[in-house]
């Protein structure tokens, strides 16, 4: 318990229990090996539950007794002239100078003070914290074509304040402070001129105003957000009360940690590193076929909006009381639930996500606002395993191994491994999971009482960004996700469809995977019974051109037909048509009697087909792009009375010559009447016959009758 800083605990009390889980692993991991030398894989606390177990293996790999110090430890370092950058700091370097002007990496925090906010010592609190980090006064430039870092010695925080009290009213003034807000979240950085951190303070009232600290990634990452807000509070203590701050000093700094990485991730250590993810990642395409609301661009935008997703405290608990009874985190099961979801969503059966990592293994990093995020690749293979607790076993492996062999840059990772280049889509994965462990710390200064505001920078750099928080009412936090690709609804709904499988998987994890369900009572009746709720009238005793006269009379003088440069109204058309049938009747046209029609798009195509149904008769269309011996098999299935075609269309069917034919051209309709004609058509009659494509054999003939037509266009305006 001493070791595990954990008071009253038993020797036999079992780790899952401790709460932390993971997240204290990684502490006490961190401690074995910088402070007694003993090297412990996380995977030790999950084969090992209880802490006698663990004693017992520390033991055995030599104790804690007068063990030397931990090798390749992390010192101050003797600064080079030319100081490198971190892998991850190197990557991001390199986007920008093929993306200059880019807020994509930005990382801004909002946050709101109520009360009487002592502006001058908050002030003075951005510019001690900016003394005291390194990093946040570093610039990056090229030198000899590489990129190198210069920390400078007096940066001080740009520090803008807008006064908008003068604003007409409350929700006037709520709005525009969320316009700044935006607008800063989105101003880009400039590496090579810095200072990368930048604050914003907006006055909304006496007692009410709200801060935006902007920083670029290449010099934070999530943890140091945790410092940067305990360090502002132990400022703003000391300089309100007029006093000196007391922080304990640093013992290294970033740049520290960048050297201590180049010369620490080479050569054999490497390679056995790269070969465990070589090996994991063999054969992933990494790309994942989700279905996208609109077309993938063919170069990738950062355009984006968050969703919230609040999971409720019944669920929450189930989920982490099934990870302490399958010796697992809630994060296992969570990635496992949402491997799932992408799973079901692609078709896919190797699903690749990533998750970002703190990489703090030395004590020294903890306290360091820096740059220190590595990214996992988690990859799941879906043909391996039947049910959830098959691939919850599955996950907790990949997991482990990943963590025992973080110490890889994701950066490193791309230029080894080569994977498939493309614009469109980020390298691995395009879908990350973070499950927070360490919320941002509350910030408690004298008088003032602060919150986190929601900060939506509109920024993406995954498909799908998947954030949460274990809070008290459960857990909670962000679904981010690119404009370019979904619709807010369809978010909305894969995050309704993830709540329903995550409760489906930690009540029956024996189940089959694919019998779990994704909808809820209320989606599945909309989608089984609401949207199947199809019945309705339709005009029984009408036939097809009965309806079209029917607009004709309502519409006359609107456009009813439209081809290049030639508009019919419905009364032309109307009255055109009704010539045609009245041709047709001449020639024996009428009920049940089938005219087949030849023609390439046209007016007259149109025409003609009316014509047949004013006549009476039934039409049989034929393509003249179609096979011969398809089109002769036709003809024999259904043998027409007549041909309606053009001369030169004619020329090349395969028809007898017994067959009467009719050619468009020199039909003469002008001498018809415009009257209508009686056809004495009714719905049981037929309108035209359409054969079956023939994929499955000779093709078939499909006789459809008028009132089969008016039934599938009941929703629909007769004009269609």
């Amino acid at each position: 318990s001493e070791l595990l800083r954990v008071p009253q605990v038993g020797r036999h009390d079992n780790f899952f229990d401790l709460g932390g889980q993971s997240l204290l692993a990684m502490g006490v991991m961190a401690r074995l090996r910088n402070q007694f030398g003993v090297e412990l894989p996380l995977r030790a606390f999950f084969e090992r539950a209880t802490i006698a177990a663990l004693a017992v293996l520390i033991d055995s790999l030599g104790g804690v007794n007068g063990a030397a110090a931990a090798p390749n430890a992390l010192v101050r370092a003797k600064r080079p002239d030319a100081l490198p950058l971190s892998f991850a700091q190197q990557r991001l370097w390199f986007i920008d100078q093929l993306e200059p002007g880019s807020s994509l990496y930005n990382i801004p925090v909002g946050l709101t003070f109520s009360g009487a906010l002592d502006v001058g010592a908050l002030r003075a609190s951005l510019d001690a914290l900016m003394a005291r980090h390194e990093a946040l006064r570093t610039t990056f430039h090229a030198k000899d074509g590489k990129p190198i870092q210069v920390i400078h010695a007096d940066f001080r925080v740009p520090f803008d304040m807008v006064d908008l009290t003068d604003v007409r009213d409350a929700t006037s003034r709520q709005a525009e402070a969320q316009r700044l807000r935006t607008e800063e979240a989105r101003r880009p950085f400039s590496l090579s001129e810095g200072p990368l951190m930048r604050a914003l303070l907006l006055k909304l009232g006496a007692e009410e105003h709200q801060l935006m600290l902007n920083t670029h990634h290449i010099v934070s990452d999530g943890w140091s957000l945790g410092v940067l807000v305990r360090e502002i509070n132990a400022f703003y203590l000391a300089f309100h009360h007029g006093r000196t701050p007391a922080l304990p000093a640093l013992r290294v700094q970033y740049a520290d940690f960048a050297l201590w990485q180049r010369d620490w991730l080479q050569g054999q250590r490497l390679e056995s590193q790269l070969s465990w993810w070589k090996d994991t990642l063999a054969g992933a395409s990494g790309i994942l076929e989700l279905p996208t609301d609109k077309p993938r661009p063919t170069v990738l935008t950062s355009e984006g909006a968050t969703m919230q997703v609040r999971i409720p405290l019944a669920l929450s608990e189930q989920v982490e009381a099934f990870a302490r009874r399958e010796n697992v985190t809630p994060f296992m099961v969570w990635l496992a639930a949402l491997q799932t979801l992408l799973h079901r969503y692609s078709g896919q059966d190797d699903v690749l996500v990533g998750s970002p990592v703190a990489n703090r293994h030395h004590a020294e990093t903890e306290g360091l606002i820096g740059f220190f995020v590595n990214t996992l690749v988690l990859r799941t293979r879906f043909d391996e395993v039947r049910t959830f607790r098959e691939l919850l076993a599955q996950v907790r492996t990949t997991t482990l191994g990943a963590q025992d062999h973080q110490d890889v840059p994701f950066e490193k990772l791309v230029e080894e491994l080569h994977p498939a280049r493309d614009l469109s889509r980020t390298p691995f994965f395009q879908v990350l999971f973070a499950l927070q462990n360490a919320p941002l710390p509350a910030l408690t200064l004298s008088g003032v009482t602060m919150r986190v505001l929601d900060t939506d920078s509109a920024s993406t750099r995954f498909d799908l960004e998947l954030s949460l928080f274990r809070n008290p009412g459960g857990f909670e936090g962000v679904l981010l996700y690119r404009t370019a690709l979904f619709e807010s609804a369809t978010v909305a709904r894969m995050i309704r469809h993830l709540e329903v499988l995550l409760g489906a998987l930690v009540s029956k994890p024996g189940a089959p995977l694919a019998h779990l369900p994704l909808m809820g009572e209320a989606e599945r009746k909309q989608l089984l019974v609401e949207w199947n709720a199809t019945g309705g009238e339709y005009p029984r005793d009408a036939s097809i051109q009965d309806l079209f006269m029917a607009q004709a009379a309502l519409r006359p003088d609107a456009v009813a037909l439209e081809f290049g440069d030639t508009r019919l109204t419905y009364a032309e058309l109307d009255a055109r048509t009704n010539q045609g049938a009245h041709l047709l009747r001449k020639h024996g046209v009428g009920p049940d009697v089938l005219v087949a029609v030849c023609l390439e798009r046209s007016i007259e195509l149109v025409v003609s087909l009316l014509a047949i149904l004013k006549a009476g008769g039934a039409y049989l269309p034929l393509d003249a792009a179609y096979p011969a011996q398809r089109l002769a098999a036709m003809l024999e299935d259904a043998p027409p009375k007549l041909l309606l075609t053009t001369r030169a269309i004619r020329a090349a069917l395969p028809v007898d010559d017994a067959l009467p034919s009719l050619f468009v051209e020199e039909l003469g309709l002008e001498d018809q009447p415009t009257s209508p004609v009686e056809a004495g058509t009714h719905p049981r009659h037929l309108a035209y016959v359409d054969f079956t494509s023939g994929s499955t054999g000779r093709p078939k003939g499909v006789a459809v009758e008028h009132r089969g037509v008016l039934r599938l266009l009941h929703h629909a305006p007769y004009a269609t």
